[in-house]
């Protein structure tokens, strides 16, 4: 049903109306020749018992963007953010509900993949697909999340290359709508990540790991300082892994290296490239399993002959910012990539029918290629007059990128799930879709923040987004074309009630583009929240009401991979999270999530009323884990325990089937055998919790069972 109370467009342009004014008189205020406020780093705590017990935050943002962070976090509570507003702020003023994981907590956690690593965060559910992971499947308050590297937008996960994650300082989540912020994506929430640059410091860690499946892995990571005055320094970054997967006849192969240096030519300059090249060889998934059976996950019912997963990418990015020293700082990012990307194999399209072993299978494809070239310039100026300070942020963004998919299907042999024989791949696989896209998009956008007496908080921003999109039909040689010009803002106050108590509410709208010919998607949401920060003890605990609205909504069908239009989505619900770093060597991290959300408007297909596919009703989470401070010669001994919760979600908008909510455990031990130096053993789904993840249809997909895996780690 909708919401008439809300009056969307009503609202929509009074609220844009505002933005606008508050905008221009900001700016109008902002250049009046004031001085400039500086902004302290926070302070870094010492460590207490060595290096397992989580640190508070350390930032270092001289060594990147002054505008975009872009500084070394360490521990488990992260001060400043630039997710809310592309302006570093601290979290406990942001108006948004924001989460950043830090190395700490992903090493901590041996978290692998971006969906390991989102596992305990409010509002985010994952791993839908099972053991069919070709891509990551991120969604945050029941939508697709979309994802950015540096604040400059990668796209929605899933379809992408998986990305790894020791390539990162740290993950940043926001949630809900904020295309003013960062541009395209749908409201349900975003991902940043913040590339690993050289700092100023000389670092290192190596490690080595080994665990189920035949996992076999070793990692670098250090830099240092080239010059005596800290004018240049690097960093280097690697990871060469050999391992299979939990199914038979897979390989989970990769080769990573990120390379980076960083100029400062002056105490107010800084110049970092940095490149990285990922390369991938794994597979798809195991095929599915039959219906109506219960193999083990180890089963495999594709073709090992046609099982393959491939990633070839290049990336450099440039990283650039200068203060002028009076108030006004520019920063410049730019990203370059080159991506080939690939993947086949035999599925089991529908399973046995009473009585018979025999499930038929089909064979699925794809082929592709892209180059993207995307750019951000931006500047900030800061200033104060009475008892108002005032930051105005202000830039352009420009994306490039061209592709070509290639995408294959047609029938393959049934077999014998009792009695499995494989007859191997295809000699002639049709090429059902080919397709050449070319997107070129342009934006402007402002933002004004103003703090009255150091404790009332508005902001304010807009952004016009331009989008040329082609693609062509590489069968037909016909080619569609789009032109779209799409406005958003943002509106948020923020009110500290005390130096350890905020409140904020925020008003917030996104638009994406779906496909070409189909109208973009629009949201919007409206928020209202509090975060509590203690004085006695690092912690950040916020908790967040929200109502959102995605309109014009399409879905990426899992099997074609393209784009389907199905309506209207409402989504209401209540975040909470905390984390923190508690007295007596205990540190806590921990969330829940009720989603009440509701198929709006669904076209002819008769769905309205009902759940939209893959929103759980109640996410939960918590990690504890305590340290044992060192005795003699025995060192810090820290062990923990993690259990996530994901309440009932149906497969399909029709709510017809689905599977009941679950409870999976995790474990830590980590031993410090020597001094830097730590021995350390993960569990993940320790007592094998199984439950179909995906599936009702042609085949189930099982959810990951029991992973086991030491890593003996030194640092410097």
């Amino acid at each position: 049903m909708t919401n008439s109370s809300l009056s969307p467009s009503a609202d929509r342009s009074r609220l844009r109306a505002l933005a606008a004014s508050l905008l221009a008189g900001c700016t109008a205020l902002a250049v009046m020749p004031q001085g400039a406020l500086a902004q302290e780093p926070a302070p870094a705590a010492a460590a207490d018992g060595g290096t397992i017990v989580l640190d508070t935050v350390v930032v270092d943002n001289s060594d990147g963007s002054s505008i975009f962070g872009g500084g070394y976090y360490s521990g488990l509570i992260v001060e400043d953010t630039t997710a809310g507003s592309r302006m570093p702020t601290r979290l406990f003023e942001t108006p948004a509900s924001v989460s950043v994981i830090t190395p700490e907590e992903i090493a901590l956690r041996n978290a692998s993949t971006v969906e390991e690593a989102l596992d305990y965060t409010a509002g985010v559910s994952t791993g839908f697909y099972g053991s069919d992971d070709r891509f990551d499947f991120i969604r945050i308050r029941g939508l697709d999340a979309y994802a950015f590297r540096d604040g400059l937008p990668l796209g929605l996960p899933f379809g992408a290359p998986r990305e790894e994650i020791y390539a990162f300082d740290n993950i940043e989540v926001l949630r809900g709508a904020n295309s003013t912020g960062f541009g395209l994506a749908a409201p349900g929430g975003v991902i940043n990540y913040i590339t690993k640059r050289p700092r100023r410091d000389t670092f290192g860690e190596v490690y080595v790991t080994g665990g189920s499946f035949n996992h076999k892995e070793i990692g670098f990571d250090g830099g240092t300082n080239l010059t005596a005055d800290d004018t240049v320094s690097v960093r280097v970054t690697g990871k060469l892994q050999d391992s299979d997967k939990e199914y038979d006849y897979s390989n989970d192969d990769e080769k990573f290296f990120q390379g980076g240096i960083t100029w400062r030519p002056t105490a107010f300059t800084n110049l970092s490239i940095v490149y990285d090249h990922l390369n991938i060889d794994s597979v798809p998934g195991s095929g599915g399993q039959p219906i109506g059976f219960d193999f083990p996950r180890s089963a495999f019912f594709g073709e090992p002959s046609y099982n393959y997963r491939g990633t070839q990418r290049d990336t450099v990015s440039l990283f650039f910012d200068h203060d002028f020293d009076n108030g006004f700082k520019i920063a410049s990012t730019a990203r370059y990539s080159s991506l080939d990307s690939d993947f086949g194999y035999a599925y089991i399209s529908s399973s046995p029918v009473a009585g018979s072993t025999i499930a038929n299978r089909s064979f699925f494809g794809n082929d592709s290629g892209s180059d993207v070239f995307v750019a951000d310039v931006h500047g900030l100026y800061e200033t104060s007059f009475n008892s108002v300070k005032s930051r105005t942020l202000f830039g352009f963004e420009y994306r490039d990128a061209s592709g070509n998919n290639d995408t294959l299907f047609g029938a393959a042999p049934p077999i014998d799930v009792r009695n499995p024989f494989y007859t191997g791949g295809p000699t002639l696989l049709p090429t059902i879709s080919s397709q050449k896209t070319d997107q070129r998009t342009k934006a402007l956008y402002a933002q004004e923040e103003l703090t009255f007496f150091d404790k009332f908080i508005v902001t304010a921003g807009i952004r016009n987004d331009w989008l040329d999109l082609e693609q062509t039909n590489n069968f037909t040689d016909v080619t569609l074309s789009d032109d779209l010009s799409e406005t958003t803002g943002r509106f948020g106050l923020t009110y500290l009630l005390t130096n350890e108590v905020s409140v904020f509410g925020s008003y917030s709208e996104s638009v994406v583009p779906a496909a070409i010919g189909v109208k973009p998607e629009t949201g919007e949401q409206y928020e209202l929240g509090v975060k509590y920060q203690p004085d006695a003890f690092p912690a950040l605990v916020t908790a967040s009401i929200y109502d959102l609205t995605r309109d014009n909504l399409t879905r990426t069908d899992p099997i074609t991979l393209q784009r389907v239009p199905i309506g209207e989505i409402e989504v209401r619900g209540l975040d909470i999270e905390a984390k923190a770093e508690l007295p007596h060597n205990f540190n806590l991290i921990g969330s829940y999530s009720y989603l009440d959300s509701e198929i709006v408007e669904n076209g002819t297909l008769g769905n309205e009323g009902n759940r939209p596919a893959f929103v759980p009703e109640h996410i939960a989470s918590a990690f504890l884990t305590y340290t044992l401070p060192g005795a003699g010669r025995r060192g810090n001994l820290t062990f923990g325990v993690g259990a996530r919760y994901e309440g009932q979600y149906y497969f399909d908008d029709a709510n017809t089937i689905g599977v009941g909510g679950h409870t999976e455990f995790d474990a830590v031990l980590v031993y410090e055998i020597a001094e830097n130096a730590t021995l350390q053993a993960n569990a993940r789904n320790l007592f094998d919790k199984k439950y179909v993840a995906y599936g009702g249809f042609g085949a189930d997909f099982y959810n990951t069972g029991t992973e086991v895996d030491v890593t003996l780690r030194y640092t410097w």
